[in-house]
């Protein structure tokens, strides 16, 4: 199967000695059936000719902002929608601050930063730039943004020096490109459910008991997911979060609807529980609003445990069930615990007395705990990545 058949690529061509390796990348995507565009920045044709990638492409090359010829057609909006991903090779030092930055000042940084697809570089500059604390910041912003990274190699370099900030070959560009939609294609026959934030146990019509859940880690895993090929449910207690398109979103506040919500969705294949669900719920809920009293005793009951409840369901288990626990202390102890009593197959866990991750944090550090291997730690880092890190080891488990 040509999985690049009919696949429309958007080729964005930086002002870089390594540009004239861009021509092959056409070439080799063309002679594999996509549908290729080229845009060439003002000094990238110091260096390549609009002709040359014409002529390999057959489509028009785009060089301007503003073009008279195609004014109504809003190019750097058209060609973002257009395509099915987009690849920035080379990818200059200059490039990749202006990206890091939101900078849009021509036609190929207006693209990027109103593309909604997949955003590939393959950078490709001298050693020292490549080195350059400036640079290595505004590769973390990119990363954390979500830009995928090809390269660069360690080798021999057109100013005569030696090092990594060469440019990934062609063929080993295309070859990455193929694995991303190998990924998505095959992950399409997958289905998954992700539980995220907080759930709601009401003590009357307006009291409740939560937690400080944002919901933000559960929402990036199914973000992940879907941009991974994955038919994926998210089921959500109350957050200030925004719907994230091509989800089924399904939106609950009690444990028991949350668990409800589950069971009607199985079978899938992946389940992740990175909700904040209320261990307990009050026995008996006010049906008007409790008065103020002096003192007011409540009597609780134990919620259904929903991940250890799927773990051990006999018909409609999923292959790979994923629990998260949020620790205070003794985070391996408990978190091994865990993984033994509820019967999952892996527990995330995150120390949430830190306060610079976890709760309504952007940022997160897991301890992976897995039932027949040793743990992983993934540091801290943004949740968009971990979120990335996991279902790159969900992908490589469930295949």
């Amino acid at each position: 199967m040509n999985i690049f058949l009919n696949k429309k690529i958007l080729l964005i061509i930086c002002g870089g000695i390594a540009a004239y390796k861009s021509l092959e990348i056409i070439r080799l995507l063309k002679k594999r059936g996509c549908q290729v565009k080229t845009i060439l920045t003002r000094n990238a044709t110091k260096f390549v000719t609009p002709l040359s990638a014409a002529s390999l492409s057959q489509e028009k090359v785009y060089t301007d902002l503003f073009d008279e010829d195609n004014e109504a057609e809003m190019d750097h909006i058209s060609l973002s929608r257009w395509a099915d991903i987009v690849l920035i090779a080379p990818a200059t030092a200059n490039t990749i601050s202006k990206i890091s930055s939101g900078s849009a000042d021509d036609l190929a940084s207006t693209v990027i930063l109103a593309s909604n697809k997949d955003i590939f570089l393959a950078p490709a500059m001298n050693v020292r730039m490549w080195e350059h604390p400036a640079n290595k910041d505004n590769l973390i912003k990119i990363k954390n943004l979500g830009y995928r990274i090809i390269g660069p190699e360690i080798g021999d370099m057109a100013c005569g020096e030696y090092g990594e900030g060469k440019m990934t070959e062609p063929n080993q560009i295309i070859k990455a490109i193929e694995i991303f939609f190998n990924n998505k294609n095959q992950n399409q026959k997958f289905k998954a459910i992700v539980t995220a934030g907080p759930t709601q146990e009401f003590l009357d019509p307006v009291r409740f008991i939560t937690n400080k859940s944002s919901g933000k880690q559960g929402f990036a895993i199914a973000e992940s997911l879907r941009d991974n090929g994955f038919d994926t449910t998210l089921i959500t207690g109350p957050t200030n979060l925004k719907d994230i398109a091509d989800i089924k979103i399904i939106k609950i506040k009690t444990a028991k609807e949350m668990l409800d919500e589950t069971l009607s969705n199985l079978p899938v294949d992946v389940a992740i529980f990175s909700a904040a669900v209320a261990d307990f719920k009050i026995n008996n809920v006010g049906k008007q609003k409790i008065k103020k009293e002096k003192n007011l005793n409540l009597i609780l009951e134990r919620n259904i445990d929903i991940l250890s409840h799927i773990s051990n369901h006999n018909s409609l288990r999923p292959k790979l069930v994923v629990g998260f626990a949020a620790e205070t202390d003794n985070l391996e102890k408990n978190s091994k615990k865990k993984l033994d009593e509820k019967g999952c197959d892996w527990i995330i866990a995150n120390d949430v007395s830190k306060s610079n991750i976890g709760f309504n944090s952007d940022y997160n550090e897991v301890n992976i705990f897995y039932k027949n291997m040793t743990n992983e730690l993934i540091p801290i880092t943004k949740k968009k990545i971990i979120a990335e890190e996991i279902v790159k080891r969900i992908i490589s488990q469930i295949n």
